[in-house]
């Protein structure tokens, strides 16, 4: 056989449109006759709505309506819903589609205005007038903890949920350990800036009653249920689509957002096409951010650097609200453990409710935070020990003989956290090579002479991928050869129509060529879960090959009927049934496929040929076998045991002008094992975009409110972004231990490059200057600021190179 293309590093299929302007996202759709909706949003972090009165905005010429709260019914006036519900999580809140009452973060919507145009609807939404009274806000965690205020009355202590993993015994642990440590650290709030916003675009049609949406979400299937249930629609009448989608990372998991039921509550009421499109402004005051947490740390270790003992207490900023329930801190608290070997692990996680915008998962989803806290950890050893902070890391290695291995703790849904396989050992030895760790203090030298501190850092981690409960996938092959691939599982820019194309050409020996894949859209695969947590290529990449399994199967069942020949001794190679040795013993598959209908002689003449060649049909059998189908097509599910476990190890080099402070990422190594790879090109893009957000998280992106809870950097022009020129080249590396949990041994690979970059780069600036680093993302100013502090505790790596010209 001559087709694979499993594992190639083919050229992405779908960048060629979007490159060249041909890509249609949320707000390319629509006529000029689309109305279009605002939004009035709460200036105050905290407030009681007194009264709105909209008569300043009835004058505006192109006013179509104006809806509040009080022009919300039935089941679209109930408070959102708690997506992942938890027992731990005791205090949940959500907020409502449009303010009942009552606001709790700046950019909660008040009111929607829909207008002929989006000018005139901003132009009316400015002239509406909402008399608040200010009440005291709670911004921080650390001013959740005091709880001074509530942010809910009803909730004095601002927890939302405490929730609490143990295994073994953590008090008698620690003191039987010979030597402990306490620190306390900080990971500061960001988010996510997709190309493109969210947005919603609403289409009604009174003949059939039925309602088409276009969102740029990551969760068609989620939002059509959503639509359906607030606007009390069947679900047959409801069609959503996601069109090409300018990043999600995280933020347009949510569903439903409160504008994904306005808009088309508004095309109904108003029987007319509407649409909003997120502007800037809105996504940094209305979307999620995530990140945000303090960090309580003792451990136990003995004098080999190998932990006994790890008691960890995390405070965790959800914001105003938990629409995704606790996902985020309990991610934080079952990953943190990464590569290593923990006897006694004792995690407490409080979540707390801040006058701030809601936190959901941005790319990492809770494990750049643990990752924070372990890789600190085994720095804050090989520092008290004075040893290599490579060496105390392979001490506590889980070992290739290990798996699989069980750390004893539970997911959200209550499936133990199991590591499936991996080689961690591997790892470090790939990337102590791959960053020239041997060679550091050279590097270091050179960097003094050039009146520069260089310092050096890794970090390695593990990621939870592939979770379900499931996905599905279809696959048709047409007459004309074509073959038809759909998922419900919705696309933001990862591949995925070059890697499934890959995966069905592999399975069912077809070129990629006459392979066309559809994702998110609800009209060609109406059950789906959604794109998140590294979960594309494990969930919907099996669903996808057990379809095209199950439509070779039947084409050699047919093909075999024709050629009279056993279905085992045939193959597909190129598009073309054919006898195992024998190539002039063959049939077209585009062929099979019109052969697999009763009703094809007519129209197709290879067909009708080949069924002559067959002989006369079989009259005692009816035209469509009992279990059988016409077509062929196949659908099919893959629901897991348990998630998947990918891993990797990353270092970073960072030189540090010690005039400026500024700091600079020059090298940056990643050795990453995603399992079996369906395309190394998409990889390591995937890797790539990763890393960039890393660093960002790292040096750049902090959502910087004040006491009052008003963002103070909320644009462009002060919320820090790396360009192109601040990530550094990245040297990546592979390795593949294929997951045996499932057909195609795979592991996702979405969130790998962003995972351990603030703890590699942390280190690598702790290195460098020799002051600990205890809150993340630093600037040049904060440096500064630290190197000024002669109370600052010098680390032992400063201590053991006094003189040498590292330190300033």
């Amino acid at each position: 056989m001559t087709t694979k293309v499993f594992g190639e590093p083919v050229r992405r299929r779908e960048d060629a449109r979007l490159i060249t302007g041909k890509g249609r996202y949320l707000d390319d759709i629509g006529s000029t006759a689309t109305l279009a909706a605002a939004f009035v949003r709460s200036p105050h972090a905290h407030a009681r709505i007194l009264d709105i009165d909209v008569t300043g905005a009835l004058d505006v010429e192109g006013l179509v309506a104006i809806y509040t709260y009080e022009d919300l019914t039935g089941p679209l006036a109930e408070p959102l819903p708690v997506l992942i519900p938890h027992p731990q999580l005791t205090a949940p809140r959500t907020g409502f589609p449009l303010a009942n009452g009552e606001v709790n973060h700046v950019g909660e919507p008040v009111v929607m205005v829909v207008a002929t145009d989006r000018y005139l609807a901003e132009d009316a939404a400015e002239r509406i007038l909402v008399t608040y009274e200010e009440l005291p806000p709670v911004v921080g965690v650390d001013a959740a903890r005091e709880a001074r205020h509530a942010v809910h009355a009803e909730i004095p202590d601002n927890v939302a949920a405490r929730h609490h993993q143990e295994t073994g015994d953590v008090e008698p642990a620690l003191a039987a350990a010979k030597n402990t440590l306490s620190f306390t650290q900080y990971i500061e709030r960001s988010a996510c800036m997709p190309m493109e916003g969210k947005g919603v675009h609403a289409r009604w049609d009174a003949a059939d009653s039925s309602l088409r949406v276009y969102t740029s979400t990551q969760a068609s299937t989620s939002v059509r249920a959503a639509i359906a249930a607030k606007l009390e629609l069947s679900l047959d009448k409801v069609e959503v689509i996601a069109p090409d989608v300018g990043g999600g990372f995280g933020v347009k998991i949510v569903h439903p957002w409160p504008e994904e039921l306005l808009v088309p509550m508004a095309a109904i009421a108003l029987q007319a096409e509407v649409k909003w499109a997120e502007d800037r402004r809105e996504h940094f005051v209305s979307s999620a951010h995530e990140r945000q947490q303090r960090q309580e740390i003792t451990v136990g270790y003995d004098d080999e650097g190998r932990i006994t003992a790890l008691d960890v207490h995390i405070w965790h900023d959800n914001g105003a609200y938990t629409p995704y329930g606790i996902i985020v801190p309990i991610v934080t608290a079952t990953q943190l453990v990464g590569p290593y070997v923990i006897p006694v692990y004792r995690v407490i996680v409080e979540s707390v409710f801040t006058n701030t915008v809601i936190v959901t998962p941005y790319r990492g989803a809770g494990r750049p935070q643990g990752c924070f806290a372990m890789e600190r950890t085994m720095d804050r050893i090989a520092d008290a020990l004075g040893l290599d902070r490579a060496v105390v890391r392979e001490r506590n290695l889980i070992q290739p003989d290990q798996f699989p291995y069980d750390h004893h703790l539970t997911f959200q849904d209550g499936r133990p956290v199991i590591y499936d396989s991996g080689d961690y050992p591997g790892l470090m030895a790939k990337l102590k090579k791959l960053v020239g760790w041997e060679e550091a203090e050279q590097l270091r030298a050179d960097a003094g002479a050039r009146g520069r501190m260089l310092g050096v850092g890794m970090a390695l981690y593990v990621e939870g991928t592939g979770p379900g409960p499931y996905e599905g996938g279809h696959v048709q092959v047409l007459g004309s050869g074509k073959v038809l691939v759909s998922t419900g599982l919705t696309s933001q820019g990862q591949g995925h129509e070059t890697a499934f194309a890959q995966i069905v050409a592999t399975e069912l020996g077809v070129p990629i060529e006459d392979i066309e894949v559809t994702t998110g859209d609800t009209r060609r695969f109406g059950y789906a879960v959604g794109t998140f947590a590294s979960r594309a290529a494990v969930m919907s990449g099996n669903a996808i090959a057990l379809a095209a399994r199950g439509v070779r199967a039947k084409a050699l069942r047919i093909a075999a009927d024709v050629l009279e020949v056993d279905p085992g001794d045939l193959e597909i190679d190129e598009g073309v049934v054919q006898v195992k040795g024998t190539p002039g013993a063959s049939i077209p598959l585009r062929t099979v496929a019109v052969l697999s209908n009763p009703l094809r002689y007519a129209f197709d003449e290879a067909a009708r040929q080949a069924t002559q060649f067959a002989g006369p049909a079989d009259d005692t059998r009816p035209p469509v076998a009992e279990g059988d189908a016409p077509g062929l097509e196949h659908v099919d599910y893959y629901s897991p045991v348990r998630s998947t476990f990918a891993s990797g190890a990353h270092a970073a080099i960072v030189e540090i002008d010690p005039a400026t402070w500024e700091i600079d990422v020059v090298k940056y190594a990643v050795v990453h094992d995603c399992g079996n790879i369906v395309n190394p090109m998409i990889v390591e893009g995937q890797v790539q975009g990763g890393v960039a957000q890393g660093v960002g998280g790292a040096l750049y992106e902090r959502m910087a409110y004040d006491s009052a809870g008003q963002l103070q950097n909320a644009s462009f022009m002060d919320f820090l972004m790396p360009y192109s020129s601040e990530i550094p080249d990245v040297v990546i590396d592979h390795q593949e231990t294929p997951s045996p949990l499932n057909p195609l041994g795979l592991k996702g690979a979405g969130e790998a490059g962003v995972i351990p970059g603030t703890a590699a780069i942390a280190s690598a600036i702790e290195d460098a200057v020799g002051r600990r680093i205890t809150a993340m993302p630093i600037s040049p100013t904060q440096l500064y600021d630290l190197m000024r502090d002669q109370d600052t505790e010098r680390t032992a790596a400063a201590a053991r190179r006094a003189g040498t010209g590292a330190m300033a």
